[in-house]
């Protein structure tokens, strides 16, 4: 922190960094006066976001001091309703001693694991999330949390395949002289990736884009291949055949570097390129041009995405892509290979600092939260504890989750920042802090660095860090915390304690270390047995539900002849600063698809199928790929006109491998809604949607 003294004493400028769940942990400059941010800015100190941050960032202030902050605890009013966040203050005191006898009064008599703790910090520093509250609930042998909702499948193969192998250097992409994206959209996530691949476009490299929309990348690429989601594996399949067939498979990598290169290939020959356009619905001569680029043109690099895993096929997707550098022979120099995500390349292991093993209880699912809040009795689920997370809105099978948290005998306490939709549900809110109220320390999975998160300002009112909340509840359970982890600052201290020394004088001295930029296969090799890349590892043959590599057709498009997909956008991290948006949402659909359901933009439309129905206005779009929607992630209940979000439609199935979400994988159907009150501009379909409370736990 530093003052500045060309302006009144008041006038502070800190140097902090963002923990948000994107790829790019950009180093932010904030500026205060006399306690209250006035900016956020752009720091030089991360060399790789110096020049410019998201819009996001740059307004997370209106969350800070918006209208849904919370402000102090606050317990259901006796007469209260669950759903309509209707609270009463109370103190912390109060708060948390109830909390503790909850939480007793459960385990004796029904045992520990009928408490069923749920947190997914995708958009917090390593602080936030398994310390002190992972210590806590395993001393207390609570029911454990298998976070599977995001990167589950494609974690499961990068450990396998690679071990977790940093990935390729985002200014390395300049080198490439060939770019795949591939399942990913780095103008919206990770969006300084997007200068180096438009330098290295500059130089003359040429861009492949796989995706079912026409991104701004896809706009800029040599070819757009608009899979239909959920064929990706076959896709890939086929680029395999094609360099196994026409002599480009590099035979000297596979002999050193790979085991069981010719089960890969067995099944690589099912699929030739005819055969895998067909079912990918793309053009079979630009899936050929393709496989011809990729395999001729080196350096190449495959970003590869997330958007490829969330589908019933997810697993083998991610497996057949990230396999194509190892059969192509695109390692071993700069600019080539693959890049997903970099967040172990420090080597460190959080269970180094939780140093308390897990109890052997019951694990759950998050993706099934649903069934476990209404079907579980072994035991049943009595006490649900949400923090760092929106399961409202944010899991699959949206109504079934909602219906168990009507339950008036479950007991929801639920920590944030600001009235969430989950929030809404809660018997107990609890106020947290922001990254901009506490110390941290922020890892970037798309850099492999690791950043000082700084406390910018005092926390606002009754406002507190995980920490320090998660160390007092222990304390009035008679459950031990390590000293070191009470605190967000000790938390950072002893964190970086168990770094390697350089590591950590970097990151106490300067606020970030060194951003590794190797070579794959010079520099870094795969932490695996003997280094090699098991291109048919036997642990996922085991758990991939049909063997590896292969396709599972959708068994419902009959029925529901639509897919709805739900990506990322600018607006919102996840849920993150979903309350922010002051729109509603819109259903953006093919201009085909539109014209047989005699819908144009601007017209009111319900979206379902078996779980649920939407209702929202259309945009029709030319971008999309026919046969697909597309409903943004990361909607509030708000944000459509009956309060239901794109996962009310999407089942709790699970991914071929890793047990991931098919948030990808929703069939739906669409038709327009005509009534009096529609045509009258009187939107009386907004049945169920929550709107913003003004009780005093604000």
């Amino acid at each position: 922190m530093s003052k500045d003294d060309s302006t009144n004493w008041g006038h502070l400028t800190v140097e902090t960094a963002c923990p948000l769940d994107c790829p790019d942990t950009c180093s932010l400059a904030v500026s205060v006066e006399r306690g209250r941010i006035t900016k956020i800015d752009q720091s030089p100190k991360h060399d790789a976001t110096q020049g410019f941050i998201c819009s996001k960032v740059r307004r997370f202030s209106d969350r800070i001091y918006g209208l849904d902050r919370l402000h102090h605890p606050g317990r259901l009013k006796p007469i209260g309703v669950k759903g309509q966040g209707e609270f009463e203050r109370v103190s912390w005191n109060q708060a948390l001693d109830t909390i503790a006898k909850r939480m007793c009064h459960i385990r004796d008599t029904f045992g520990a694991d009928a408490i069923l703790p749920i947190s997914y910090g995708g958009s917090n520093g390593l602080l936030s999330q398994d310390t002190a509250d992972a210590q806590l609930f395993r001393k207390f042998k609570t029911s454990r949390l298998a976070r599977n909702v995001c990167a589950a499948p494609t974690t499961a193969v990068t450990d396998a395949l690679y071990g977790r192998m940093p990935g390729v250097a985002y200014d390395d992409y300049r080198h490439a002289r060939l770019i795949v994206v591939w399942g990913a959209n780095p103008s919206t996530s990770g969006f300084h990736l997007v200068p180096h691949i438009d330098a290295a476009i500059d130089e003359g490299a040429a861009l492949i884009v796989i995706d079912p929309r026409r991104t701004a990348l896809a706009k800029k690429a040599d070819i757009h291949l608009a899979v239909r989601p959920g064929t990706d594996v076959v896709v890939a399949l086929a680029i395999h055949r094609f360099l196994f067939e026409n002599g480009f498979a590099d035979t000297d990598f596979l002999k050193t570097h790979t085991l069981h290169s010719d089960k890969l290939r067995a099944e690589a020959d099912n699929w030739p390129i005819e055969r895998a356009a067909a079912v990918a619905d793309i053009d079979a001569e630009l899936l050929e041009r393709a496989a011809e680029l990729y395999a001729e043109i080196s350096p190449a690099v495959i970003r590869c995405g997330w958007g490829l895993e969330r589908n019933r096929n997810g697993g083998n997707a991610a497996l057949a892509v990230l396999t194509l550098p190892a059969v192509a022979g695109k390692f071993g120099v700069r600019g080539g290979g693959f890049s997903m995500s970099s967040s172990k390349a420090n080597a460190f292991d959080e269970n180094s600092w939780i140093s308390t093993d897990e109890p052997d209880t019951r694990v759950v699912n998050m993706n099934h939260l649903g069934r476990a809040l209404n079907e579980y009795t072994d035991p049943p689920v009595k006490m649900l504890f949400v923090y760092n997370c929106n399961p409202a809105v944010t899991l699959p099978h949206q109504n079934l989750v909602l219906e168990g948290l009507k339950r008036k005998d479950l007991f929801t306490v639920v920590f944030d920042q600001v009235m969430t939709d989950t929030a809404r549900w809660a018997d107990l809110v609890l106020p947290a802090t922001t990254f901009f109220e506490h110390y941290d320390i922020a890892l970037s999975y798309g850099h492999g660095n690791l950043q000082l998160v700084q406390q910018v300002i005092e926390p606002i009112e009754d406002a507190r860090p995980n920490t320090d909340v998660f160390s007092e509840l222990a304390s009035r359970l008679g459950v031990d915390i390590d000293e070191f982890l009470r605190t967000d600052m000790e938390s950072v201290m002893h964190v970086a304690g168990t770094l390697s020394e350089t590591v950590r004088e970097e990151l106490l001295t300067n606020g970030i270390t060194t951003r590794p930029k190797p070579v794959q296969f010079v520099d870094v090799f795969p932490r695996t047995s003997g280094k090699k890349v098991d291109l048919f590892p036997q642990k996922l043959d085991q758990q991939s539900l049909n063997g590896l590599y292969q396709f599972r057709s959708d068994k419902n498009q009959d029925r529901y002849p639509l897919t709805l997909v739900s990506p990322a956008t600018d607006k919102t991290t996840n849920s993150t600063l979903g309350e922010l948006r002051p729109r509603l949402a819109r259903l953006h659909i093919n201009p085909s698809d539109a014209e047989s359901r005699d819908l144009s933009t601007g017209d009111v439309a319900r979206i379902f199928n078996d779980l649920g129905e939407i209702h929202c206005a259309v945009t029709v779009n030319p971008d999309l790929k026919r046969g697909v929607l597309n409903l943004p992630k990361g909607l509030w209940r708000r944000s459509t006109m009956n309060g239901s979000t794109a996962n009310a439609l999407v089942s709790d199935d699970l991914t071929d491998i890793g047990e991931g979400a098919c948030f990808n994988d929703t069939r739906v159907q669409v038709t327009r809604i005509v009534t009096a009150e529609l045509e009258s501009q009187n939107i009386a379909i907004w049945t169920d949607a929550p709107t913003r409370s003004s009780n005093e736990v604000h």
